[in-house]
């Protein structure tokens, strides 16, 4: 592991890093959508990524790792993350709609840095503080369009809340095993291993060997290569860095989403909206990376 000598500015790169290939991951999975429903579409996706995590276990990976009490913890993370908080988000998206749903998975900063200081004993400045409020009110900005009307139960709101909780939940859990095991490589090959099972053991569409010819196949398997890259990075992040650093900034994500999709995709628009969010969430980061 490299010693990046107590500074933020490491693993808060690596956070945007994460971020960003979040966000590239998703826009290749809309064009899969396309052709594939998001259950086969997000087997294949954990699949892949599962496939290159045993691909280059050899290089990372020794036999004792498996034989730590801290599996079980790694495992939890794989149950959780994204099975778990990805079912929740899509029950959200389809009760409360996009727009809703969107807004709310933005509160995941709060949970983390909740966890960061109540549970590791980080310390949370003021300048930390603003700087996730920051991001928090700029992801919200981004995915709110107002449209004010509700034809939905209040509880239904503890859908998209619910996977808010469980990602930040499940950055604890691979940050407390870290402590004792230091191989974000590790994390990502066991959590990714246990989410291919649940994923086969639900999904029966991404058993089909037809779904191999659809064209959107490739382009989950993608999304699989890219996500996988994005939870090392993740991984390694939160192996060097605080939880109440690392959190808010890969909940960035959705900002790098839009900038895709507005420069590369061109599926986005140059609005007011999108100028706030960004003048938002930008010197929030920058204020995180250097109070953190």
């Amino acid at each position: 592991m490299p010693d990046f000598g107590g500074s933020a500015i490491w693993p808060a790169l690596l956070a945007l890093n994460s971020a960003f290939l979040f966000a590239l991951g998703a826009q290749f999975s809309r064009l899969g959508l396309r052709t594939i429903d998001p259950g086969t579409g997000a087997l294949i996706e954990i699949a892949t990524s599962a496939g290159l995590y045993w691909l280059f276990s050899p290089f990372f990976i020794e036999a004792h790792y498996w034989l730590a009490p801290v599996v079980v913890l790694f495992a939890a993370v794989g149950l959780i993350r994204p099975f778990l908080s990805a079912r929740l988000a899509m029950a959200g998206t389809k009760m409360l709609g996009p727009t809703v749903t969107s807004t709310l998975a933005g509160t995941s900063p709060l949970f983390g840095v909740t966890m960061g200081v109540l549970i590791l004993g980080e310390h949370l400045s003021p300048a930390l503080l603003a700087g996730t409020v920051g991001i928090v009110v700029g992801v919200m900005l981004l995915s709110w369009h107002g449209n004010g009307r509700r034809d939905w139960p209040l509880w239904a709101l503890l859908l998209p809340v619910g996977a808010a909780f469980i990602r930040a939940l499940a950055n604890l859990f691979a940050k407390l095993g870290m402590e004792s095991l230091a191989s974000p490589f590790f994390v990502g090959l066991v959590g990714y291993t246990v989410s291919t099972i649940v994923a086969l053991a639900v999904t029966r569409g991404g058993r089909n060997p037809e779904v191999v010819r659809n064209p959107g196949f490739k382009w989950f398997v993608l999304t699989g290569a890219v996500y996988a890259l994005s939870v090392l990075s993740l991984n390694t992040a939160l192996s060097t860095g605080k939880l109440i650093v690392v959190t808010p900034i890969v909940a960035c994500s959705p900002v790098f989403a839009l900038l895709l999709g507005l420069a590369v995709f061109r599926e986005e628009a140059l609005n007011k909206r999108v100028i706030w969010t960004v003048a938002l969430v930008v010197p929030s980061v920058v204020l995180i990376t250097v109070a953190g």
